[in-house]
């Protein structure tokens, strides 16, 4: 009940605001995988988890744009929208309010290789903007002492490049912040 194209329509509410962060549920070792019965509450909330995100800011420094969750094995349609409707009543304060019905759910019967159930989370947060913010931090220590620009210009790229870079950057963060505010 999904497609990537229908995926990326709903998960990109502004063109420039396509930076995803990504998880993934159940994590855990194969050998308590048998001991752990992991059923669509537990897959929910693991996968909104903040300590199972794959990216390095935390995801409650911002808030969610948009959100879409994949469960893969036996679970019901019925409740995999409970639990989803639950998380996000739950955690409000997380998402923004002015994108109505921002998390999208699909479900597939065949589970991965080696999960009895699973799911995989893909969020358009705004703390992608704290990412974006240490990239420019580092970036303005290196080029404000001119470290490696010899590397570049030698292989024809101008230093005007590297303002612009530098200044397309402040303008996505600048453009998170606002869309954070709502």
């Amino acid at each position: 009940n999904s497609d990537l194209r229908k995926l990326a329509v709903n998960l990109i509410p502004f063109p420039r605001l396509h930076f995803f962060n990504v998880s993934f549920a159940p994590l855990e070792d194969a050998g308590n995988a048998a001991f752990t019965g992991k059923g669509a509450k537990e897959i929910t909330e693991a996968v909104f988890d903040p300590k199972q995100m794959f990216m390095a800011p935390d995801v409650r420094e911002g808030k969610y744009l948009t959100a879409a969750v994949t469960f893969r094995g036996p679970f019901g349609a019925k409740e995999v929208d409970e639990h989803m409707l639950n998380m996000q009543m739950k955690n409000s304060a997380y998402f923004v309010e002015w994108i109505p019905n921002n998390i999208k759910s699909s479900m597939c019967n065949v589970p991965n290789n080696g999960f009895s159930g699973n799911a995989v989370f893909v969020g358009n947060s705004t703390a992608m903007k704290l990412l974006n913010t240490r990239i420019l931090d580092q970036f303005s220590k290196l080029y404000g002492v001119k470290a490696y620009l010899h590397w570049y210009t030698g292989e024809g790229m101008d230093e005007m490049e590297f303002q612009e870079a530098e200044s397309n950057v402040t303008d996505l963060v600048a453009e998170y912040t606002q869309y954070e505010e709502g």
